[in-house]
């Protein structure tokens, strides 16, 4: 066991020389999904090319698809959207500030292809999937002989200042004309989204139930065991609370439709959204939040990578107006990332998802205390610039803050070990007095124990119970938070949401995996073992066989853990470092009082006192009532003996 360190050590050099010298290629960046080709382009508002001519209709004479460079550079709402007249769907959008990976070059980030997809194109056995999907429902499905889904649609670019596209349909017999229109207001994560429809000969006004497909898909951001995505989800709101409500379905291991329907309505919102970003439909106004009824939903795989994703079907209900006339029904899309200011600025009720999000249940809701981690992060964060160093100074101020209750701790397991090394010559003596009669052996234990107040500090266990709320509001802060995405901390750290992954081995470990080699795990365990080996080795055999037991902890943690995001490695390795530091420097500098304290009646500290007392006391009075059933026990055999010889 005094060993372990250095094994653990001569082990990552020999893993590390070999993967030096047997290092195979790293694999190729991912291709992106195949886009459908694009006929009719349009380049950014800041390029110097050419720009196109005034934008006409494409009739739906053939398939046709419409790329949209939209927004501004550098500000939220700059998108590559894809459109096709088939189905007037919109066939993916890109993010031109969010990359698919680090380290890219400014010619790099120029190119689309590296720009992170919010949606893509998804095929499936089922066909391709889109998004912006509207259909016809079931007392609607006259209006249309067939899907509006398939069928090809009038598209038209719209004209400055708008940036968008407006689809129209005509069903053969022209008794309706459908119309679509999409756009992207400048300077916001914001896409609206407006349908209308227009009865020339289409019947009686009135309810129509149709069906929309918002997101079509949203891909998962990265594969993390830790957190599954995508996930759907429907927003409601309790008055009787004056609370958000959240229902939500993960796609990994969906394996049948349901519905979304455990929230109070109105609806406030259905989208989709994985690690990082979201895609979310809400009304834009009064009258249109009567029309959302919830959400439909369907696992997805895609044929090719075999990814596992979610697809949303909105009911709506819309009025055809009377014979003659129009409406129109706008809805509000955020299509961005999932940070607080953007995503809950946006739309206060989006706090619910991110809550979601945070929220890891055990014996009690860790939510709070997640986002109370991130608040002090983001404030050291606006004071140093940097998200690692962050992440060191609140690892700092836990420390500090637990230092006097880790004191007191220390104080009181010193001193009981020092008492116990006074008590433990006269235990073994009373074990050679009573070898040969247990029971004897531990009343005499008890006695002695509950005369010298040897018990074990229960306060020895309160800074370990304070610092888990604190370790899992950490990592479920860190699982989830977009503020550490790409975030570069120093050295080869270049994205502390990922695992720090120092060199690629392309090794295929079962459960933990060992595609590339992560070196702040094994610092993590390392500093762990070493921390422990530093603590005061108990008198007490069982709590010894405890330490002893305690000390394969770290290496089980350093595997559940391998794969983690480098911020929370980061976080335990400052913490242990801090821990030796106590360890060698504090204490040589201001050493533990271990002087032994007055006998107790019974140990503990805090309100655990009294608690141990009482439990002593009965104790006493329970051995004390043995003891005289013995003593009349033995009387009573005497008398008969006696009886018996006369």
């Amino acid at each position: 066991m005094k060993r372990l360190p250095l094994a653990l050590f001569l082990s990552f050099l020999v893993l590390l020389a070999w993967a030096r010298i047997f290092a195979p290629d790293p694999p190729p960046e991912p291709p992106v999904t195949g886009l459908p080709p694009v006929d009719v382009a349009h380049t950014p508002k800041d390029s110097t090319e050419p720009q196109v001519n005034e934008p006409a209709a494409i009739a739906a004479d053939a398939e046709r698809t419409l790329e949209l460079f939209v927004g501004v550079p550098g500000e939220p709402g700059y998108y590559r959207a894809v459109f096709s007249n088939r189905g007037a769907r919109l066939c993916s959008l890109e993010f031109g500030d969010y990359f698919r990976r680090v380290g890219l070059t400014e010619e790099e980030k120029a190119d689309h292809s590296n720009w992170m997809a919010l949606l893509e194109p998804i095929a499936t056995r089922g066909g391709e999937l889109g998004s912006l999907l509207w259909e016809t429902g079931l007392s609607s499905e006259g209006l249309s002989d067939e899907p509006l889904g398939e069928v090809l649609w009038v598209m038209e670019e719209l004209k400055a200042p708008e940036s968008g596209v407006r689809f129209t349909y005509s069903p053969p017999g022209g008794g309706v004309v459908f119309e679509k229109r999409i756009r992207f207001p400048e300077y916001t994560w914001n896409i609206d989204v407006q349908l209308g429809l227009q009865n020339k000969t289409a019947g009686q006004e009135g309810p129509r139930t149709f069906l929309f497909t918002p997101a079509g898909c949203v891909p998962p951001e990265m594969d993390d065991r830790f957190y599954l995505e995508p996930q759907g989800f429907v927003l409601g709101w309790d008055r009787s609370d004056d609370e958000y409500e959240i229902d939500f379905v993960r796609a990994p291991g969906l394996s049948k439709s349901g519905v979304l329907d455990n929230v109070p309505m109105p609806v406030l919102g259905v989208g989709v959204h994985n690690k990082y970003f979201a895609f979310v439909m809400r009304d834009a106004d009064t009258e249109t939040s009567a029309t959302i009824g919830g959400a439909r939903y369907e696992p997805v795989v895609e044929v090719e990578t075999e990814r596992e994703m979610v697809l949303l079907e909105i009911p709506l209900s819309l009025r055809l107006p009377a014979q003659g006339e129009s409406r129109t029904w706008d809805y509000v899309i955020y299509a961005g990332p999932k940070e607080d200011e953007a995503f809950v600025g946006d739309y206060d009720a989006h706090r619910r998802v991110l809550d979601a999000d945070l929220r890891m249940k055990f014996l009690f809701d860790f939510t709070f205390i997640a986002n109370g981690l991130l608040f002090v992060l983001r404030l050291f964060h606006g004071l140093v610039g940097n998200w690692g160093v962050a992440i060191i100074l609140l690892t700092l101020c836990v420390r500090v803050a637990l230092f006097p209750l880790n004191r007191r701790s220390q104080t009181a397991m010193a001193r009981y070990q020092t008492k116990m090394k006074r008590v433990t010559p006269k235990m073994e003596e009373i074990k050679k007095l009573h070898a040969d009669d247990p029971q004897k052996q531990r009343e005499a234990q008890a006695r002695l124990m509950q005369e010298e107040g040897a018990f074990p500090p229960l306060g020895g266990c309160l800074p370990i119970f304070f610092q888990m709320p604190i370790f899992i509001g950490l990592f479920s802060a860190l699982r989830t938070s977009s503020d550490l995405r790409h975030q570069p901390f120093a050295l080869w750290i270049d994205d502390l949401s990922r695992p720090d992954e120092l060199m690629y081995l392309g090794w295929d470990v079962p459960i933990i995996g060992l595609e590339y080699l992560n070196l702040l795990p094994i610092l993590m365990v390392v500093l762990w073992i070493l921390q422990q080996r530093g603590m005061p080795q108990p008198t007490d055999e069982q709590q010894a066989r405890m330490q002893k037991m305690m000390m394969f902890m770290p290496i089980m943690f350093g595997f559940l853990l391998y794969n983690y995001a480098a911020g929370l490695s980061l976080y335990m390795i400052t913490s242990s470092g801090l821990g030796i530091f106590e360890q060698k420097v504090i204490k040589k500098v201001w050493p533990v009082d271990s002087t032994e304290a007055a006998p107790k009646k019974a140990g503990g500290c805090g309100p655990f006192s009294g608690l141990l007392q009482n439990l002593a006391e009965k104790q006493k009075e329970q051995m004390k009532r043995m003891q005289a059933a013995k003593d009349e026990q033995r009387r009573k055999q005497a008398r008969q003996k006696y009886r018996r010889k006369r």
